[in-house]
């Protein structure tokens, strides 16, 4: 797989398809509405789009519980909305991505309906059964979203396994009509048109529950080396087809196990090292802790050096994690020069950006007065146990303001009209209050926006050779504040200044002479290397 495969020179743009556009009203958002923000994904630069899932579900976990993976939610729309999509985009050279969920189902497809009737149906074996130890759970693995992994089926007085929702029971991937099954949807996917695959949790299709181990399990390249083989490569195109594994456990020797070229397996994975920056080691997500530059310099450094057969997912948000502006960056007075501090960085390194919906307006994360104005499954779970546990209200509010998932998924912010133009009807989750100042259309109309660099960012990677393909080299890296790397190649060569802090601060560059500056967020003009001043969340790239 050399450079010229289309996804290392792409941007790929994540929609939440519940949050991004609403075409008929009724508070949700649909595929329609994804059609009909097509031109502006386009006007972007954007070359393919990952959709989360649409497909047919009882909606626990927002359609990550899926009841069906070849129909698609009444309330996202058709399978003929979804061809006319796939169509209507290859048309604007914007490819499609679709979101698929291997690890386990909704407790509402027919597999584990008829899984549970009796020990002796044929569906039987496609979920992990156990039965109960000293009349309790068979062990103490434990729930993703709190409390244990095992769940007692009343009917036949086993447990079955569920790493996630108690409404979303595990696949037995031991099982081969169970591969034989999932290797027919990514054929359907694929015969439709499709480009690739964002593939969920991944590293948990070789788990062993009895031993407890979940993640990169012993039979887990065996099983996606399957996939591949039998799925992806369908229509003997395989290198066409892009395929991004969900590894939260991933290191760059784990990482290089999925995208070595030669074991066809993946063409690239999320690692998420970064994403644990501002939480105290050990004690999970919601246990806080300022973020410090050093630490997140020398993550960059170790993926985009020790990586170096693999090719890297940039990205900062997803629908998963909070808003970038209010994590790493300062949503109030710096809003607007931390959004474009923090693209510029990122998006020059070596990799494929991955964009979330809003991050290119420098949307924020919310703040609802009540718990009960949440949404998510993990939100309500984590506070109902913390309150059991005798935390404060206000320590578990402050977590789920700093890091709870529907921080990502507040409805897109389109215009200053009502609910932020998203829909006429009520929004299934509240709009941000904040939607009036930063939306869209107030972006497209002020040429010194947030959205406009992310356009221009965009456009950048494409014309500039050794943003894509350049060696990396690190600067500055005891600095605590200010971040520094340069790219070089066939002569052609940038370096980037980012300043991560609202301080202001004299750095020199004794030994790189600036022939120009291509892109700063506080458009500066003229740069002396050997002496110069960074202001708070200045963002600077420059010719060397």
């Amino acid at each position: 797989m050399g450079t010229q495969v289309w996804w290392k020179n792409a941007v790929i743009y994540q929609i939440y398809p519940r949050s991004f556009m609403d075409s008929n009203n009724d508070g949700i958002g649909d595929i329609r509405g994804i059609i009909g923000k097509l031109d502006y994904l386009e006007w972007l630069g954007i070359d393919a789009v990952w959709i989360c899932p649409v497909y047919k579900s009882p909606n626990d976990d927002n359609g990550y519980d899926i009841s069906d993976y070849m129909d698609i939610m009444d309330e996202f729309g058709t399978m003929a909305d979804m061809d006319e999509l796939i169509l209507k985009a290859k048309e604007k050279n914007i490819r499609i991505i679709m979101d698929m969920v291997f690890n386990h189902t909704s407790d509402e497809h027919k597999w584990f309906i008829e899984a549970r009737k009796s020990k002796d149906n044929p569906y039987r074996d496609y979920y992990i059964w156990r039965d109960p130890v000293n009349g309790d759970k068979p062990n103490e693995l434990g729930s993703v979203f709190s409390g244990s992994a095992w769940q007692l089926d009343e009917t036949t007085g086993q447990y079955y396994l569920h790493l996630f929702s108690k409404r979303q029971p595990d696949l037995n991937w031991e099982n081969e009509a169970v591969r034989k099954n999932i290797i027919e949807v990514i054929k359907f996917w694929v015969n439709k048109g499709v480009s690739g695959f964002r593939l969920d949790m991944i590293e948990l299709l070789g788990k062993l529950p009895d031993e407890m181990i979940t993640a990169n399990g012993p039979k887990l390249h065996d099983y996606i080396k399957e996939l591949y083989r039998e799925g992806f490569n369908c229509n003997g195109k395989a290198e066409e087809i892009v395929t991004i594994g969900e590894c939260w456990a991933a290191d760059t020797d784990i990482a290089l196990k999925y995208t070595e070229p030669d074991n066809k397996e993946l063409s690239m994975v999320f690692q998420f090292e970064h994403s644990a920056l501002d939480e105290i080691k050990g004690k999970g997500k919601w246990a806080l802790k300022e973020m410090r530059l050093t630490e997140l310099k020398s993550i960059i450094d170790k993926w985009q050096l020790q990586y170096d057969k693999g090719w890297n997912t940039l990205f900062w948000n997803n629908h998963d994690l909070p808003r970038i502006v209010s994590r790493f960056g300062n949503d109030k007075e710096y809003r607007v020069e931390s959004a474009k501090m923090l693209a510029l960085y990122l998006y020059c390194l070596k990799g494929t950006p991955f964009i979330y919906q809003g991050e290119e307006i420098g949307m924020t994360n919310i703040k609802f007065d009540t718990i009960e104005e949440y949404k998510d499954i993990e939100i309500h779970n984590m506070y109902k146990e913390k309150k059991a546990e005798g935390v404060a209200e206000e320590d578990i509010m402050k977590s789920i303001y700093a890091k709870g998932r529907d921080n990502a998924r507040t409805p897109m912010q389109w215009n200053d009209e009502i609910n932020a133009g998203f829909t006429k009807g009520i929004p299934w989750i509240k709009v941000n209050n904040n939607y009036k100042e930063i939306n869209v259309k107030k972006d497209m109309e002020d040429n010194n926006s947030v959205l406009h660099f992310y356009q221009n960012l965009i456009k950048m990677r494409k014309d500039i050779l050794c943003i894509r393909e350049g060696n990396y080299i690190p600067l500055l890296n005891e600095d605590e504040d200010i971040a520094a790397y340069t790219r070089n190649t066939n002569g052609q060569g940038i370096l980037v200044i980012a300043n991560f802090h609202e301080c202001t601060k004299k750095i020199s560059f004794s030994d790189i002479v600036s022939k120009r500056i291509i892109i700063s967020n506080y458009n500066r003009t003229e740069i002396d290397l050997k002496d110069v001043e960074i202001r708070p969340y200045e963002a600077v790239m420059c010719e060397i």
